[in-house]
């Protein structure tokens, strides 16, 4: 049987049409790190490695490398974020670690934030790095660094510069990876810090 364009016998009973599908939702929970998240954020860490060059890193990271480094930023009280599906999935992390080992330099750290593959674009890199800065501001720190490679990380440095950091230097050709020379930028925000920072 044929039917004309429009007309209305050519639609199925509503019983009998397949429901329509739901919208993909991106749904996550930012939190503190726990011991259990390392084996994701490692795998995300390594991801980057093996595939670009947003990091210097050249050999995948080891679990011991992030159990001795998660226990460091403990010690320190220092700021270590994950981002979570409702499943458990790590799918972001965000963190600071000291600027340099001198005491004066207590109140500056040097942010790192990597998303894991195909959470990108979707928001995530703003909400890790807004909750960074409000939980290194509630203990008292004063100024984030952040060192971004010159090529491959033009997002990281636009969702800096959008909240607050401003560019502060270039240097040029220090790193070497993938059979090409490599710069660094660097770029700076000041904090107002809500809380008081004690020396560890």
């Amino acid at each position: 049987m044929q039917f004309e364009p429009g007309d209305q016998r050519r639609r199925l009973p509503r019983h009998l049409q397949a429901p329509a599908p739901e919208p993909d939702t991106f749904s996550y929970t930012i939190r503190p790190a726990r011991v259990g998240d390392l084996p994701d954020v490692r795998g995300i860490y390594n991801h980057y490695v093996a595939n670009s060059v947003v990091t210097f890193d050249e050999k995948a990271s080891t679990h011991r490398y992030w159990r001795e480094k998660f226990a460091f930023l403990a010690k320190l009280k220092l700021p270590f974020l994950v981002a979570v599906t409702p499943s458990n999935e790590v799918i972001g992390y965000a963190l600071v670690q000291p600027w340099a080992s001198k005491s004066a330099y207590r109140y500056t750290v040097e942010d790192s934030i990597y998303l894991g593959p195909g959470a990108g674009g979707k928001g995530l890199g703003t909400a890790l790095l807004e909750a960074l800065i409000e939980a290194c501001e509630q203990i008292g720190l004063r100024e984030v660094v952040a060192v971004i490679s010159d090529s491959g990380a033009e997002a990281s440095i636009r969702l800096h510069e959008k909240h607050g950091f401003t560019e502060v230097g270039r240097m040029g050709r220090v790193g070497f990876k993938f059979g090409r020379s490599l710069g660094i930028v660097y770029l700076q925000r000041s904090l107002k810090p809500k809380g008081r920072r004690r020396r560890s």
